[in-house]
């Protein structure tokens, strides 16, 4: 239902600018109230090229305006070629359907830069969001970086400890071998001494 109603802004577009074509063809000679008509419409076609983007988004919305566009000025077209007189038109043909085409187009240019604006805004909201985070991302990987440099310098820390330790035990080790194989030479010497003592006695 919604989207029924969004499709119905687009063809108020398409009437707003089939509209045109019942102004004058000189509309800044025909007057002021000629003029402000002309514009009321370009307001309108603003607002609907707003709401289009709003409703059914740049690109599906997009196509939609571009194809009322096309369709309108394919209808002003066909009338022009057919109804000139109607519109009191005594130039060339030519220049009539060049003319009235390039209202049309200029309308339906209206709409589409009227999409354009709430869509810059948009982006532009995004970009400032994905400037934050990547802000809040740079500000985190510092963080990790220097978390992790504290981890790298505390396990260095502990790693050298550790070979501190084990090397002060294996030189700890080293020094009780030492002093085990140097008291055992002593204690083999002076049994030696001792027994060549007890052979010489018990000569």
């Amino acid at each position: 239902m919604k989207n029924k109603l969004y499709i119905l802004t687009a063809v108020l577009l398409g009437f707003i600018i089939f509209a045109s074509n019942f102004l004058s063809a000189d509309l800044f000679v025909a007057g002021v109230q000629n003029f402000t008509v002309w514009f009321v419409l370009s307001i309108f076609s603003f607002a609907c090229g707003w709401l289009i983007n709003k409703t059914l988004g740049w690109v599906f919305g997009g196509k939609i305006v571009f194809s009322v566009i096309v369709a309108t000025t394919f209808i002003t077209i066909i009338m022009i070629s057919f109804f000139s007189k109607y519109f009191g038109l005594n130039d060339l043909l030519f220049e009539n359907i060049i003319l009235y085409s390039l209202r049309n187009v200029t309308l339906g240019a209206i709409a589409i830069f009227g999409m354009a604006i709430p869509e810059t805004m948009r982006l532009h909201k995004e970009l400032e969001t994905l400037e934050l985070k990547s802000a809040n991302l740079i500000d985190k990987s510092k963080e990790a970086e220097k978390e992790a440099e504290i981890i790298l310098n505390k396990a260095k820390l502990e790693a050298e400890q550790i070979i501190f330790d084990a090397k002060k035990k294996s030189s700890e080790i080293i020094l009780n071998k030492n002093r085990i194989e140097k008291e055992l030479k002593q204690f083999i010497r002076t049994e030696r001494e001792l027994i060549k003592q007890y052979e010489v006695n018990n000569d």
